[in-house]
């Protein structure tokens, strides 16, 4: 299977294209900081972000990940681009996943051992502060929805109920054995979510795009939303759902790896409820790959979680609306939509950089390309994740499971600009984890 292209794009027309669309981005974003700044203080205390459109608090500093941060960008800035190119196949996939890894770390280590790492998933609005009282996980599935309202004498806390409870039998599940405390949950989803950017790169390839994979691969690897990976449940959320897309690819040539893919997207669906958007990027891959031979295991896949989950006396749309109404017992009653339905797409180009934005322009002008199609529909995702105003800020963690299929635009760069666009991507990165203390 190849990609289907236009006819190519002239160089001066690519390059407007690039310029217009990181110039947009740029704006935004300098908008989305700027207008809390000069609003009133009574508008600006019902964001509730201290640094808004991110969610964290101004405050430049400087960490014992300082160095090796800025030493690994240098060095995938430095060699990524051309070991992208003549590596072997699995080995790139190494190489990649642990640079991500590793980069992903030193960010979290700008804010201390603990502060950055350890302690960031034992906060008492996490999933860490509800497992040591969960003794019986049957009974927890059983009254799980019991207690996704607030200002109860046994509410869950902000994040066990905002979320199925997937997330927190995650969490549980580790703690069984024997990976108690921050350091390893934080490590758990450093590992998945970091895995994404392999999954990325495997679904790609396996649509026939393995050049786009091999453009990508660096910019992936030093992504800015590494911020956010090494220290959310939301990164591990991304790596399941990455890895389920990438299954489903590969079932376009293997029909029954499909079960395995809807596993997965199932799962996801238990561990956040806006993880049902990521049909739309496996709607993508189908269309792609020109099939829907996948469509029925795939189904088959997820019918086994849903019915596990069900039978052990969760519902789903139970709990969904259920969220909902717990949603608007909290701020976001107060935070205004008005605002944060476009901060929301600042924080989101904080998280995947102006390299991505500037290679949508040339993406959305291929659409039966493969890669473009996938970014497309994370795009989309986002779009519909955002006008729901179930997502008022807190998107650059969030998102994640959507922006590491928006960050493949970057594989419509032109490869004379590498180099540059990852120094970009990279500088925009160390700025942000230096100066703003993220709550994530």
């Amino acid at each position: 299977m190849h990609d289907v292209t236009e006819a190519p794009t002239s160089p001066r027309g690519r390059i407007r294209g690039e310029y217009l669309g990181a110039g947009i981005a740029a704006v935004l974003t300098l908008a989305a900081f700027l207008v809390p700044r000069i609003a009133s203080e009574q508008w600006r205390s019902k964001l509730y972000a201290g640094s808004a459109p991110i969610f964290g608090n101004w405050l430049p500093h400087v960490g014992w990940g300082s160095v090796p941060a800025i030493a690994i960008a240098i060095l995938v800035i430095r060699f990524g681009p051309a070991m992208a190119q003549w590596l072997p196949w699995r080995r790139l996939l190494t190489v990649s996943w642990v640079a991500a890894m590793a980069w992903a770390f030193a960010l979290a280590m700008i804010d201390g051992w603990q502060r950055g790492f350890a302690a960031r998933l034992t906060d008492g609005h996490e999933y860490l502060y509800e497992v040591p009282a969960v003794r019986d996980i049957p009974a927890m599935l059983r009254g799980f929805s019991d207690r996704i309202l607030d200002f109860q004498p046994d509410s869950w806390t902000t994040h066990v109920s905002g979320h199925p409870p997937g997330a927190l039998l995650f969490f549980v599940l580790l703690d069984r054995i024997g990976l108690r405390g921050g350091a390893w949950a934080g490590l758990a989803c450093l590992l998945i979510g970091s895995s994404a950017i392999v999954a990325v790169a495997v679904t790609l390839r396996a649509l026939g795009a393995e050049d786009r994979a091999r453009q990508a691969l660096p910019f992936l690897t030093i992504a800015p939303a590494a911020v956010w990976i090494a220290v959310s449940a939301d990164a591990m959320f991304a790596g399941v759902t990455a890895w389920a897309v990438a299954l489903l690819a590969i079932a376009v040539r293997r029909p029954l790896v499909a079960v395995g893919s809807g596993v997965l997207f199932g799962l996801g669906s238990y561990l956040s409820y806006g993880l049902v958007i990521m049909v739309v990027p496996a709607l993508a891959v189908l269309i792609a790959g020109r099939t829907l031979r996948p469509l029925l295991p795939a189904a088959l896949g997820a019918l086994i979680v849903v019915s596990a989950f069900t039978l052990a006396g969760f519902w789903w749309l139970d709990g969904y609306h259920l969220v909902v109404e717990r949603y608007y017992q909290g701020i976001a009653a107060e935070r205004p939509y008005a605002y944060w339905v476009w901060a929301n797409l600042a924080a989101t180009v904080c998280a995947v950089g102006l390299a991505t934005a500037a290679g949508l322009p040339s993406a959305l002008r291929r659409p039966f390309d493969a890669t473009a199609l996938l970014v497309a529909a994370a795009l989309c995702a986002i779009l519909v994740a955002d006008l729901s105003g179930l997502s008022k800020a807190e998107t650059e963690r969030i998102w994640l499971p959507f922006d590491l299929w928006l960050l493949a635009a970057t594989a419509f760069l032109p490869r004379s600009s590498t180099r540059v666009w990852l120094f970009l991507q990279a500088l925009g990165t160390l700025v942000l984890a230096h100066t703003i203390l993220t709550n994530w």
